[in-house]
This record gives C-alpha cells, structure tokens and sequence, in this order.
C-alpha cells in the first residue's frame, strides 16, 4: 500500500479520496504533521491543484494528490469557477454560497441553467507529475434538495440521474461525479503509462 498525502485541509474532499481510492493508505496534512496553508494564485484548476501538490511534495517528499475544482454555471459566465470556495466572500459558508447562487440565478429561465462541476487533479512523485480532469454536466435547481454531499451540490441537479448531488448515495455521486472521472481518469494514464507499482484506483 502506498502512502499519499492529501494536500487539502478539507474533510469532505478527503472523505471522497478515500472511498474513489480504497486501495491506497491516503493521509491529510494534519495527520503527516504539514501545517502549511498554499495560497491559491492559479488563474485555472489544474494550475491551483499543481501549486497544491507540489507544495506538499516538496516539503515532505511523499507522493502528494490534490484538487482543485468547482462549479462553472453558464448563465454567469462561468462563475464561480475558480472562486467557489469564495463566492460572495470569506464570510459565506456553504449554505450561504447557495444561496446566494440561487439569488443570481432567480430570472433565469430552466432551459439556461446548465452547469458543470470540474475537478482537476495534479499527481506529483519523485518521477513525474501528472494530471486529469473530470467534469459532471448539470442543471442548477430552483431550490436545494437533499442532505448528502457538500458545497453546491444541494443544487445541482443531474437529469439522468434525476436528483441532486446532495440526494445521492456517496456510491451513486463518486460513480458520475467531476472528482470521481478526474481520478479515474488519472487511473488510466497512469495504467497506460506502466506505472509500478500498479496503482488499483477504484470506485
């Protein structure tokens, strides 16, 4: 079992690496002693995860796994995007970010309220970093539905599913989330690649 560092801070975050990636001994910065705060000054996903993860790397030099993703909602030109942890200010806290999307999106009609959740994912070893990305399409909801989850997910709705994030199983979400396909995805490169020890993720 090989050990790895989640550069996040945040415990749904690791929750989720643990269940997308049971095979592997995932520790949090608490926990391998890293009290380390790495300011997010990407202008994308991938860049703010790649300053994650490299910040973890290089002070410990255990393989390192971080995210960075968020929600991307059309009819606000892509907002929050990068900032959904920040959205309305360092003052809001999830229920408060909610609702202030709803709040914006409040004219907006049901056939404009496409979204996407976007994860990207930054790998670093002492051999090479690498990186994926996972993206799950959606519609913002009217109001939010479901207890489960985290952050927007009482309102994004996923048709196929016909449900919200927040109303499934963490089974169902991890199978057709944006961190879920990002780390898949990153499964897949790394088989491709040859990479050994052989890396099971799972879900």
């Amino acid at each position: 079992m090989k050990k790895i560092i989640a550069a996040t801070k945040n415990k749904n975050k690791i929750k989720e690496f643990k269940e997308i990636l049971p095979d592997f001994d995932i520790v949090t910065q608490e926990e391998a002693g890293i009290d380390i705060d790495v300011e997010e000054t990407g202008t994308t996903f991938i860049e703010n995860a790649r300053l994650k993860a490299m910040a973890i790397f290089e002070k410990t030099g255990i393989p390192a796994l971080a995210d960075d993703s968020g929600l991307e909602v059309y009819a606000l030109g892509g907002a929050p995007g990068i900032y959904s942890a920040r959205y309305g200010g360092e003052g809001l806290d999830d229920k408060g970010r909610t609702a202030l999307l709803l709040e914006n999106m409040k004219d907006v009609d049901d056939e404009l309220r496409g979204a996407q959740f976007v994860c990207s994912i930054v790998f670093v070893t002492k051999e090479k970093v690498y990186e994926a990305q996972g993206v799950c399409e959606g519609v913002i909801a009217h109001e939010p539905k479901g207890e489960n989850g985290f952050g927007y997910d009482p309102v994004f709705y996923v048709p196929h599913m016909g449900k919200t994030t927040a109303e499934m199983s963490s089974g169902e979400k991890n199978s057709i989330s944006h961190r879920g396909k990002a780390l898949r995805n990153l499964a897949e490169m790394l088989k491709a690649r040859g990479v050994e020890p052989p890396m099971p993720f799972s879900c």
